[in-house]
């Protein structure tokens, strides 16, 4: 009985399928929606939905492997110091997918109605 449930496991896990857009974990989701939030004045209605709605257009848009790629990066692009500049000085094609990312989540605020607050990252 073991073998046939690691054999279906097996082959689970090695079905790549393609990484299609709105795939995103609801833990990610969540934990955009909180940061979000965070960086806007705190847990109301006035900071979720828009939130929400962020991270709704941009998950409908990448696939979370992109997503999680091009956050990481832009995140260490930001990394003061000599420890960020070797992701300041990235490859091209580094910077053209933080670039494309940041412009991503511009649009998706921008849609979404999110008020930047003052000091905001602009990741």
């Amino acid at each position: 009985m073991k073998k046939p449930l690691l054999a279906l496991a097996l082959v689970a896990l090695s079905y790549g399928g393609g990484a299609t857009a709105n795939d995103f974990p609801t833990q990610a989701r969540v934990e955009f929606v909180l940061a979000c939030m965070g960086e806007r004045g705190g847990q109301s209605y006035d900071t979720l939905y828009p939130c929400i709605c962020t991270i709704d257009r941009i998950a409908s848009r990448i696939a979370y492997r992109e997503y999680t790629a091009a956050e990481t990066l832009s995140f260490l692009y930001g990394t003061p110091g000599e420890r960020g500049g070797m992701f300041r000085d990235a490859a091209p094609q580094s910077r053209k997918r933080i670039k494309a990312f940041r412009t991503l989540r511009r649009e998706a605020e921008a849609a979404c109605f999110v008020n930047r607050v003052a000091g905001a990252s602009g990741q």
